[in-house]
């Protein structure tokens, strides 16, 4: 008989220390989804993340309303932003003109992603004639125009577009030697699909943070488009869970939390201290694993400044 005093406890049983989290948001379209996104920042803002990031439509389709959004992140809050940049449908001038414009407004952190091909999911991309050729190549260009801080994105189940899971490792290498020093990965639900990924990236000799990319299902039908338009697999065992739930939020939201929850804390227990919380620009879900992760608010007065920009020093 083991005596629970005397069993070795897991990671995610004790209070967790050095976990770092970041947060993701689209930009809103309308007065009421403004009103929410910003409702979610500030609830979530006191957890100190070590930065969010927003969202950058495919061929610069949100553009003003990215820019909006950091500009108003960056004046009425001290939380570091990172702006999405994609080179899809733009020529190169155009792209370095807004990441100029980024620099120049205080943003030192851009998430460089070569974006959806203007199709849509399932279309070939066509890079612009005038525009750069791809991902990496927008790594390098960003890196020519200011030294910015660059996170690039990784797919542990693979690319939709990339023939395997080794050619997406090239790729993320090639990235890294552009100038990248972190990844986000694509969302999965299967950790030791991540876990696989991970030693494989390591073994080619990556060490740069590789941070698995976590989406509490806040709707589980549109999470399911979401997964097949990525190439992220959805496991039965998820469908189940949300079985018969279309109607019932309330039992819904209790699922998703003990999803996610599950899925964090097994990831703590594998050695894991950094999260990238694809939010749904809700905060609800992804405050409540914060919560149980040991991630606490800090003091509030420092968040949200009466004035505020914070200088390009601060931000260096």
């Amino acid at each position: 008989m083991v005596l629970l005093s005397d069993s070795l406890p897991r990671a995610s049983h004790s209070t967790c220390t050095g976990i770092n989290v970041s947060f993701e948001f689209f930009p809103p379209r309308t007065a009421e989804m403004e009103w929410i996104l910003w409702a979610s920042i500030t609830r979530l803002a006191p957890l100190c993340p070590e930065f969010v990031s927003v969202t950058y439509g495919a061929g610069g389709a949100t553009r003003e309303r990215t820019h909006a959004t950091v500009a108003r992140i960056l004046k009425e809050t001290s939380i570091r932003p990172a702006a999405h940049l994609t080179c899809v449908g733009a020529p190169r001038s155009e792209v370095d003109a807004v990441a100029r414009g980024y620099w120049d407004m205080g943003v030192r952190h851009i998430v460089a992603l070569r974006g959806d091909p203007m199709g849509g999911p399932g279309t070939g991309f066509e890079p612009h004639p005038q525009g750069y050729a791809n991902s990496t190549a927008l790594v390098a260009g960003l890196k020519k125009i200011a030294d910015f801080e660059i996170t690039v994105s990784a797919y542990p189940e693979g690319h939709p577009e990339s023939p395997s899971v080794d050619r997406d490792i090239d790729v993320l290498k090639a990235k890294i030697d552009a100038g990248a020093s972190r990844a986000i990965t694509q969302f999965f639900f299967e950790n030791e699909v991540y876990l696989r990924f991970l030693d494989k990236v390591r073994a080619r000799g990556v060490t740069i943070p590789i941070v698995p990319g976590i989406v509490p299902v806040q709707n589980f039908r549109q999470t399911a488009l979401f997964a097949r338009c990525a190439g992220a697999s959805i496991p039965h065992w998820l469908a189940e869970r949300f079985e018969g739930l279309d109607d019932d939020p309330t039992t819904r939201r209790l699922i998703a939390a003990t999803v996610t929850a599950e899925q964090v804390f097994d990831l703590v227990d594998e050695g894991i201290d950094r999260f990238h919380f694809y939010t749904m620009n809700r905060a609800d879900l992804v405050y409540a694993i914060c919560h149980l992760l040991g991630v606490r608010p800090k003091d509030e007065k420092t968040l949200f400044p009466l004035a505020g920009k914070r200088g390009a020093d601060k931000m260096a």
